[in-house]
């Protein structure tokens, strides 16, 4: 059989990351390998983002140096799938008359189906229909160790909030989510592979199961936290409007429920909250914020900004940092605003120029990292439990002279609080990196940087990953 290869190029969110995930294993029943060679691939797919434009623009650059490579490999298929995929159509087509299939959100599950007629000489196929209601594919086969020590797990799809500045809901469809029994299925299964972390994922999973009158989003976190193996559990994205007691308490009350939570705001000026449709104040931000710290001091919070909001001024921009300096965020994600098709806010006068987004931008991160660097030093002297994810780039080796030395190997990963950590231990063979990664190890910092810790291993015996309790875009 001749061996076919596939190369996907994801572009955006963690959904993303999932929908490629799902790609590549429904093309395997077409005999399509993944690799990391765009040269080597018979078929392409780029799994495309739309939520702003800088990241349109990428869809577009990749795509327009696809044409010569495509000249010179007429068999050579191209796929363009995602959010832009579902917000152009056939226009995709227009701008890059190279590509052969464009495919929705919704149709990941007809794509095999897209590439045989491609494969069997139809020219171009498109097809942006929205589903009914989720698509469920089968479990992945994972092996035992396959190095993936954190994954993703997307619980819902859609949003039904329509932020005037946002298309997710164009792109991506009215709000729905997937049955429990699949969703704890799917993570089961993880577990048995050898990952330990899990990452939920969501447009809004603290409305998670509303609709459908499903169990609500905190008693799924505790069937999930019943399943062994699985020492950790984290989630996004939540909205302030929909955040509950009871999502509150799951900080509290679940020993495996990570110490973070990134609850986007988007803007400190209550003028600018209400023309984003955002459903909340600034007081009832700081009011939620308020009472995650009384049941989980020790929590740390991360958001997300948009800056130069058509008609946002100089006065709103200063309400936005004093809600950074009040808050005290650990770390943040800033953008400037863009207009997207289809979202209302395009259609909003009194623009901000370039210039002024721009300089908004580098104040408010400046702003932002200088806390971030003092709660990172704040840690120092501190012992912290940290999963490791593997050895870092900064990985040390050995002298010449064919001595054997024990040497520091640097490890990497994150604390509960998701701020990374590179450390050292003495470990002097690189085949120890199966045993510890995947470990929950306690390391001891000794300094801190504005986007990570740094310190050192406090044991060399990992605790046991099968022993239930034993176990950024940083400003």
């Amino acid at each position: 059989m001749i061996e076919k290869y596939l190369y996907i190029n994801t572009i955006g969110c963690q959904m993303n990351v999932y929908d490629s995930e799902r790609i590549a294993q429904v093309l395997k029943t077409l005999q399509y390998k993944l690799t990391s060679s765009v040269e080597k691939a018979d078929l392409i797919i780029v799994n495309t983002c739309a939520i702003r434009e800088k990241a349109e623009q990428k869809v577009f650059s990749f795509l327009g140096r696809l044409s010569g490579m495509k000249k010179g490999k007429p068999g050579l298929i191209i796929g363009v799938g995602g959010c832009v995929a579902q917000q152009d159509g056939e226009k995709v087509l227009a701008r890059m008359p190279f590509v052969d299939i464009v495919f929705g959100t919704h149709a990941i599950a007809r794509l095999p189906e897209m590439i045989k007629k491609v494969e069997s000489g139809k020219s171009r196929v498109v097809n942006v229909d929205m589903a009914p209601e989720i698509y469920e594919f089968q479990p992945v086969e994972e092996t035992k160790n396959s190095g993936s020590t954190s994954r993703f797990v997307t619980i819902m799809q859609g949003c039904d909030n329509y932020c005037t500045y946002c298309v997710v809901p164009y792109v991506r469809g009215r709000e729905m989510s997937r049955l429990p029994a699949d969703i704890i299925k799917e993570i089961t299964g993880l577990a048995k592979s050898g990952v330990r972390e899990i990452t939920l994922l969501g447009q809004n999973v603290n409305s998670y199961g509303k609709k459908e009158g499903l169990c609500s989003f905190p008693e799924m976190l505790e069937s999930i936290n019943e399943i062994n193996s699985i020492q950790r559990i984290r989630f996004t994205t939540s909205h302030p409007k929909d955040l509950s007691l009871d999502l509150i308490k799951s900080f509290k009350n679940l020993d495996k429920l990570c110490k973070h939570f990134h609850l986007p705001v988007q803007s400190g000026s209550d003028r600018i909250l209400k023309k984003m449709n955002r459903k909340y104040t600034s007081k009832h931000y700081f009011e939620k914020i308020s009472t995650l710290r009384d049941y989980c001091p020790e929590i740390a919070i991360s958001s997300d900004f948009i800056v130069g909001f058509p008609g946002e001024t100089e006065s709103d921009f200063m309400e936005t940092l004093e809600m950074i300096k009040t808050v005290g965020f650990d770390s943040l994600f800033a953008f400037k605003y863009s207009d997207r098709p289809n979202a209302p806010a395009s259609r909003l006068l009194n623009k901000i120029s370039d210039a002024e987004k721009k300089k908004r931008l580098k104040i408010l991160l400046e702003f932002q990292k200088t806390i971030t660097l003092e709660k990172n030093k704040s840690l120092i002297g501190s012992t912290q439990e940290v999963l490791v994810e593997g050895l870092s780039k900064k990985e040390s080796t050995a002298g010449g002279n064919g001595i054997k030395k024990r040497i520091p190997l640097q490890w990497t990963g994150r604390t509960s609080t998701n701020k990374i950590v590179n450390f050292t231990g003495y470990e002097n063979c690189g085949s120890h990196k199966e045993k510890i990664t995947g470990k929950l190890i306690r390391v001891r910092i000794d300094r801190a940087l504005s986007n990570s810790l740094q310190g050192k291993s406090m044991s060399e015996r990992p605790k046991s990953s099968d022993n239930k309790g034993e176990e950024s875009y940083a400003a």
